[in-house]
């Protein structure tokens, strides 16, 4: 109860409020008699000090001085009782007051301080009988809702109708979770997290400038952060939601029209409280899901699927297709091998961000985990890019095998991967083709054989397929000069431009681009070499 709500429920409201109107907000906590000399010895934090002035002094500057070492006691306000020892409230205690916002109340002489106490002390433990009962309705509502909710969506809309004030859950890196809004109390700092998804980067840095981060991460109860008009950020009630120590998320609590109060701070404490219960539940399911998940990804990957028509059909239900072309994605930590108790939660953590993005694409979660690779499979038609923009980073190394269909497709694309794993450079995103050729001049085996597959097995499809291979190579040991080819194959200039013609639109060859020299040259040599 503050001073304002006890002026118009007790007999304090016959009191005249003199100076500290704007502090009228504060909690007053009990109500306390005190008329001796050393007043400071006997007060405490959000007392409401009774007195008749005897002991006080009656020069301006002790007035002053003691006005202010009561102001810094937290007091909630002082009883002045009016007229005897003083007439009134003196000027300079005024001024004091208005300056520190401490609320004055000039009481009426007749009124006994017994009945003051008596009302207030009756008013407080009613409010506070009223606000235990509260909270337990509040807690038993969300208790229940949590074992019939589905998500934390469920629980923020039931928290946000029980105390009628928007409501946010977030995970521990800001992502919103689920969500509850009164349209009144949303501010620019509310609207922008909800359109992104997530709490803007440069609000975390400036909460985080402000020491509040590091203080909700220390924390285990509730947090009131104060209004921040200059980021259009009004008061705000958060707090903690802990599993066995770890903060896994937020659940904060907007102030809107009317200030925050116990009750908003104990709804906070427990929505974490059920919040976390929430988490524990998905998690349990998706670690489930995901081990489930993991040992049909990794049969696939090493090869030890096997294709049945009751196995090809529990993978499509796991959103496997064989006739679709997959690439074969792999993400590698930046950890020491074996992985820490940290190392492993920040792997999880991982695996489950790469399984929402996947989801958000409209792509199946085909994930698996080993050591510090996170492997998955990504459907030919969907870009890489933007995963990598989204999770990538200095700690992570991605490569990204050729498409492939069908299960030994994908076992061969895993086998891409695993080739170009030891050239992956952290804080890079890197593709099979792109890492060929640096592997080719290193001397790989695989490298030149895929890179050989590559240049020539195109043209061995087409009909007489030798002869077109055997043209090119000879084109290209001629320096593409196609007199010297001609002569070297012994056939008629025309019959060389047909089949050159003919294998440029099949392979899609540019025999006038360097690069492509290059690389016939190259393949020409090797394949000599392997002859």
């Amino acid at each position: 109860m503050n001073l304002l709500e006890a002026r118009l429920s007790t007999i304090l409201g016959k009191a005249r409020v003199v100076a500290g109107e704007k502090g009228l907000s504060r909690e007053i906590s009990w109500a306390h008699i005190v008329d001796m000399p050393d007043v400071l010895s006997w007060v405490g934090a959000g007392q409401f000090l009774l007195t008749t002035g005897y002991a006080w002094p009656r020069d301006e500057s002790g007035q002053r001085t003691l006005i202010r070492a009561l102001a810094e006691q937290n007091l909630a306000g002082i009883g002045l009782a009016v007229p005897r020892f003083f007439d009134r409230f003196p000027a300079p205690v005024c001024d004091e007051a208005n300056r520190l916002n401490l609320p004055l109340l000039e009481i009426p002489w007749e009124i006994p301080f017994s009945l003051i106490t008596e009302e207030l002390h009756t008013a407080i433990l009613a409010e506070q009988s009223r606000l235990i009962e509260q909270s337990e309705i509040i807690h038993r509502t969300l208790t229940r809702a949590a074992s019939e909710a589905s998500s934390l969506q469920d629980l923020a809309q039931t928290l946000g109708e029980l105390i009628h004030r928007s409501v946010t859950f977030e995970d521990q890196e800001g992502r919103v979770l689920g969500f509850y809004t009164i349209e009144a109390m949303v501010d620019d700092a509310r609207r922008a997290s909800l359109e992104k998804g997530y709490t803007p980067p440069e609000l975390m840095g400036y909460l985080d400038s402000l020491g509040y981060i590091q203080a909700i991460n220390n924390a285990s109860l509730p947090i009131r952060i104060p209004p921040l008009l200059e980021h259009g950020f009004s008061g705000r009630i958060v707090c903690p939601i802990r599993l066995k120590g770890e903060m896994v998320g937020k659940v904060w609590i907007i102030e809107g029209d009317h200030p925050l109060s116990d009750l908003d701070l104990r709804a906070a404490e427990h929505a974490a409280i059920v919040g976390a219960l929430q988490i524990s539940h998905q998690r349990a399911l998706s670690s489930l899901e995901a081990r489930v998940g993991y040992s049909f990804v990794t049969a696939l990957l090493e090869g030890r699927f096997e294709s049945t028509p009751q196995t090809l059909e529990r993978a499509q239900l796991q959103g496997f297709f064989p006739h679709t072309a997959y690439r074969v994605g792999m993400f590698v930590l930046n950890e020491e091998i074996p992985l820490s108790r940290e190392a492993l939660i920040k792997r999880e953590r991982f695996a489950e961000r790469l399984r929402e993005q996947l989801q958000l694409l409209g792509q199946s979660p085909l994930i698996s985990v080993s050591l510090n690779q996170i492997p998955f499979l990504l459907s030919k038609g969907f870009e890489a890019e933007p995963i990598w923009r989204l999770l990538g980073g200095h700690d992570y190394a991605f490569g990204l095998s050729r498409a492939y269909s069908g299960v030994t497709g994908i076992h061969k694309g895993y086998g891409e991967t695993l080739a170009i794993l030891p050239h992956l450079s952290f804080g890079v995103f890197q593709r099979y083709e792109e890492l060929l050729l640096p592997r080719v001049l290193l001397g790989e085996a695989e490298a030149r054989d895929s890179f050989l597959h590559e240049m020539f097995d195109g043209l061995s499809q087409l009909r007489n397929g030798d002869l077109f291979v055997k043209t090119v190579i000879a084109f290209a040991q001629s320096g593409f000069h196609l007199k010297h080819t001609a002569e070297l194959l012994h056939i008629h200039p025309k019959s060389l431009r047909y089949r050159l013609e003919k294998a440029a639109e099949h392979a899609q060859l540019d025999f006038a681009d360097p690069e492509v020299r290059f690389r016939l040259q190259l393949a020409a040599h090797l394949r000599q070499l392997a002859t």
